[in-house]
């Protein structure tokens, strides 16, 4: 690999750092070679010597910020059958950040995540004094897409990969200490794996450094009501590590 093809890596690793964070991006060389010798082909050894290109990115968008490049975001097809995008709501200093999968009709009715049938459930499984026992506005709720799959299909990894940098600066920006992932596919894209939902409910892994738990998607437990003693048995594990926080 020559210089001129590193720096075309480079170009694209910022071009995609910018569709997030705008221009507030800097880019230092250090110890590159001079100009004149920038088509020159290097050696293995000579490139490793090299000291990586520093990338500093001066601030995070704010929230709002986000939520505007969000809302005109075209980077899948979903752009052209959603009627709005869903970003998120809840509260933006959050301890517990709830990430499920995708919007559904109500949501990308209303731009609000979580508000039909399993919306209403989930708020009361957070707000259920037996359960969570915490006001919904107290936590932050988020999807992995941020547009509704036409037939509320499952996302595919297209649209994943476009979509989940935007979650990740969610993330970043709200810092939550705990998050919880609703479903399967909320899990595996967070967590990297292949896992089954028996796996890995009950337990805590590790999301960066963020504890994450793993629980039905509430849309699930409307289809298999046997399921939620189980996702009650997992909000348990929430508000016992959230008490835990104030210790």
């Amino acid at each position: 690999m020559n210089v001129n093809e590193i720096f075309a890596d480079l170009k694209k690793y910022i071009e995609r750092h910018r569709e997030l964070y705008g221009d507030e991006l800097i880019v230092e060389y250090a110890s590159l070679p001079k100009s004149s010798e920038l088509t020159m082909t290097l050696k293995p050894q000579e490139i490793s010597a090299m000291k990586q290109p520093v990338i500093k990115i001066d601030a995070l968008p704010t929230l709002e910020e986000l939520k505007a490049t969000v809302s005109g975001c075209k980077k899948c097809e979903l752009c052209k059958t959603r009627t709005q995008t869903v970003f998120g709501s809840g509260n933006p200093k959050a301890d517990l950040m709830f990430v499920g999968e995708a919007p559904g009709a109500d949501e990308d009715e209303q731009g609000l995540p979580f508000v039909g049938r399993a919306g209403q459930l989930l708020t009361k499984m957070i707000e259920e004094e037996r359960s969570l026992g915490i006001p919904r506005e107290t936590v932050y709720i988020a999807n992995i897409l941020k547009c509704r799959p036409p037939g509320n299909r499952k996302p595919n990894t297209d649209e994943i990969e476009q979509c989940e940098p935007y979650l990740i600066t969610q993330i970043e920006l709200i810092k939550p200490k705990i998050i919880c992932a609703l479903g399967l596919t909320a899990a595996n894209t967070l967590l990297r794996n292949t896992l089954s939902m028996t796996a890995m409910r009950g337990k805590t892994f590790d999301y960066h450094g963020v504890p994450l738990v793993v629980t039905y998607h509430p849309a699930a437990l409307l289809r298999n009501p046997n399921w939620k003693k189980p996702a009650w048995e997992d909000m348990l594990l929430l508000k016992k590590m959230l008490e835990d926080l104030k210790k």
